[in-house]
């Protein structure tokens, strides 16, 4: 189930993924930037809670959003038995083994990777501004904050664009594609799987060292995401695909629209009332 979890992380170290990891909570200050709260354990655990309710009820895809649904749900159960049985086992040593700080030098590390793979991103995109902040996030937190172990650049107000090439290609103009869901990687749009290629390659992650070293940092990511994600699954019941999968098409959503997620698949109407939680 929770390789599914993993695989939304195609918003870049998104507020949602941010709530379940050891990291502070990032939420918008304005459509494109985000400002940085942090979080005690207890509050992120009751985050958690609340943005599992919200996502339970709201906003079902419909038929057109997932017309290879018998599919991906084949690929979803893979998906499933692949962290059962291996990932989460191995996330759950490291979570038993890396002490808080540690696992917070790591977050930041790979964060430090993002923002500059979202620099790149926002040049692409042609909001200049943004790429200049990111840029300089990089500058500060490489530098001052020794390769990324530490946020510095949070600490001096510079704000953080988070951005990803599937919300490039969708400034430029190219359709989002059907809704997928890919072996080990879990969902995706047709559009995001592409981007999810060129990320990989154009970050600093797939192209520091040799191929060796790559898919160590690859693993370690992996394994360090997943590890933010132990004692979710009990918060999610009902059909977990399709909770998934609707949580995802949102997120894609509100990102492409710079925050401002338009309901075009939702077969609710005005008047749903939501069970007392």
């Amino acid at each position: 189930m929770s390789l599914a979890l993993v695989g939304m992380k195609s918003f870049q170290r998104s507020p949602i993924r941010a709530v379940f990891a050891n990291v502070p909570l990032q939420i918008y200050d304005s459509p494109e930037r985000f400002q940085v709260v942090p979080l005690t354990s207890k509050q992120r655990r009751t985050v958690v809670a609340g943005l599992i309710a919200l996502f339970g009820f709201v906003v079902p895809a419909q038929a057109e959003d997932d017309p290879f649904e018998s599919v991906n749900r084949s690929v979803f159960e893979f998906n499933d038995a692949a962290d059962r049985f291996v990932l989460r086992p191995v996330a759950q040593g490291y979570d038993a083994v890396m002490p808080t700080v540690a696992r917070q030098g790591v977050n930041n590390v790979f964060s430090n990777f993002l923002d500059a793979n979202a620099a790149l991103n926002a040049l692409l995109q042609g909001r200049v501004e943004y790429g200049f902040d990111n840029l300089g996030r990089v500058l500060f937190n490489t530098t001052f904050g020794i390769l990324g172990l530490f946020d510095v650049a949070s600490e001096m107000g510079i704000p953080r664009y988070q951005t990803d090439f599937g919300h490039t290609m969708a400034i430029w103009g190219v359709p989002r594609g059907p809704y997928v869901v890919l072996p080990l990687l879990g969902p995706r749009t047709a559009r995001a799987s592409v981007g999810t290629l060129v990320d990989a390659y154009a970050s600093p992650t797939g192209q520091i060292g040799g191929q060796e070293a790559q898919w160590t940092m690859r693993a370690v990511e992996l394994i360090d995401l997943r590890a933010g994600f132990l004692g979710t699954d009990r918060l999610i019941s009902g059909d977990q695909y399709v909770f998934f999968r609707d949580a995802y098409l949102q997120r894609r959503e509100a990102l492409t629209s710079d925050g401002q997620a338009v309901d075009d698949f939702s077969e609710f109407d005005d008047s749903w009332e939501a069970d007392d939680l």
